[in-house]
C-alpha cells in the first residue's frame, strides 16, 4: 500500500476529467503538464502498489469528479490499480481517494456515525481548544476517507486516508498576525488528530485493524510553535494505539536521522524537508511482517541510482511517496 502526495494533481484534467498532457505550465514551477504527468505515470508504475491512496486528488465538483479523473489516468498508462473510490467531497479542490487493483482488494467508503466523542467525519467536533471553559466547533476541510477493505485472502480491515489542518500561516500580513495564524492552526490541527484518534481507538476496541495513512502536515522542526502544546499531532494518534517506524524515530522514542517525506523550496533557494506523510498500522498488522520505504530521490539507495526514476520523483511533486510492504 502507498500513500502519495500530488501537488496540483487537479491541474492536471480538464472540467470533463479529461488527461491535459501538452506544453502548457502545471501548477508546479518550472513543469509543464505533459512533464508531470510523465513523472506521475512513472512513478506510479515503480511503487507497483495494490493500492495508492492520492492525497490532493482530482476534484469533484457540479461538473468534475474525482474517480473518473483517476480511472482515466490509469486506463492511460494501463495501471493496475484501475479502480478508484473516495470519501467525502470537499471545497478545496484537493481530494482523497484511493487507487486500487480489484484483483488484489476490495474497497468501499464505510463512514461510522460514531458519537458526540467522535463524531463522523463529516460532522462536527467539540472540543475545548484554547482550555477558556467554551467548546469550540472543529471541522475537517478535508474530511478523512474512511474505507472497508478486504484482501483477495478474504481479510478485512480499516483503512483511514487524512489530510490534516496545515499549520502554515497562509494569508498573514504580519509578524504578529502570522504568530497568531500559525497558533490557531495548530490548535486546530491537533484537534483533528484528537478526532481521529478516538475514531481509531473505537476500530481496536471492536478488535478491527487499522491502517492510517496520508499527509499528516506534522513532523519534527516545522515551525518555532511545535513545543508550545506539549504534543505533537504524531504523537497523539501513535498514542491510540498506531505504529509507524518513521514516526518513531522522529518524535524522540527511536535512534538515527530523521527521515523526510517532502522537499520544499524556500526563498533565496535553499531546501526544506520534513516528514510529512505517514502510514500508521494498528498492533494487530505488526505480525504480519510490514516494511516501509519512503522512496525519497536522494536517500533511497535504490532511486538515487535510478535516474529516471529519481527525476521523476523531483518533476511530479514536492512530496515523495510511502509504501507499507504487508503480508495480508
Amino acid at each position: 500500500m502507498a500513500t502519495y502526495n500530488i501537488e496540483w494533481f487537479a491541474n492536471l484534467f480538464s472540467r470533463r476529467d479529461e488527461l491535459v498532457v501538452d506544453d502548457s505550465w502545471s501548477g508546479r514551477h518550472d513543469v509543464t503538464k505533459a512533464q508531470q504527468v510523465e513523472a506521475i505515470a512513472k512513478v506510479l508504475t515503480a511503487i507497483d502498489a495494490d493500492a495508492v491512496l492520492i492525497v490532493e486528488a482530482p476534484n469533484t465538483g457540479k461538473k468534475q469528479n474525482t474517480v473518473r479523473a483517476l480511472q482515466n489516468f490509469a486506463e492511460a498508462f494501463d495501471l493496475r490499480t484501475s479502480n478508484a473510490v473516495m470519501g467525502f467531497a470537499n471545497d478545496t479542490h484537493q481530494e482523497l481517494a484511493l487507487l486500487y487493483d480489484p484483483k488484489e482488494i476490495q474497497a468501499r467508503h464505510d463512514p461510522v456515525d460514531g458519537n458526540s466523542l467522535a463524531p463522523r467525519f463529516d460532522d462536527v467536533f467539540r472540543i475545548d481548544l484554547d482550555i477558556d471553559a467554551t467548546e469550540d466547533l472543529v471541522r475537517f476541510s478535508k474530511p478523512p476517507m474512511e474505507l472497508t477493505v478486504q484482501t483477495s485472502r478474504g481479510n478485512t480491515l480499516r483503512m483511514i486516508g487524512a489530510h490534516l489542518k496545515s499549520k502554515a500561516p497562509h494569508g498573514a500580513g504580519s509578524r504578529d498576525e502570522a504568530i497568531r495564524i500559525s497558533i490557531a492552526n495548530r490548535r486546530k490541527q491537533l484537534a483533528q488528530a484528537v478526532w481521529l484518534s478516538r475514531r481509531v481507538a473505537a476500530h481496536i476496541v471492536a478488535e478491527e485493524q487499522v491502517i492510517l495513512l496520508g499527509d499528516l502536515n506534522d513532523g519534527p522542526g516545522l515551525d518555532e510553535f511545535e513545543h508550545l502544546f506539549g504534543r505533537s499531532s504524531v504523537e497523539i494518534l501513535l498514542q491510540a494505539g498506531l505504529f509507524d517506524p518513521h514516526a518513531v524515530t522522529a518524535h524522540g522514542a527511536g535512534s538515527g536521522p530523521v527521515p523526510s517525506t517532502a522537499r520544499f523550496t524556500r526563498p533565496g533557494g535553499q531546501f526544506l524537508e520534513a516528514l510529512l506523510d505517514y502510514i500508521m498500522i494498528s498492533d494487530g498488522l505488526r505480525g504480519h511482517r510490514p516494511e516501509w520505504r519512503i522512496w525519497h530521490p536522494f536517500h533511497d539507495t535504490s532511486c538515487r541510482d535510478a535516474p529516471d526514476l529519481q527525476a521523476a520523483l523531483l518533476t511530479a511533486s514536492d512530496h515523495f511517496p510511502v509504501t507499507l510492504d504487508i503480508d495480508l
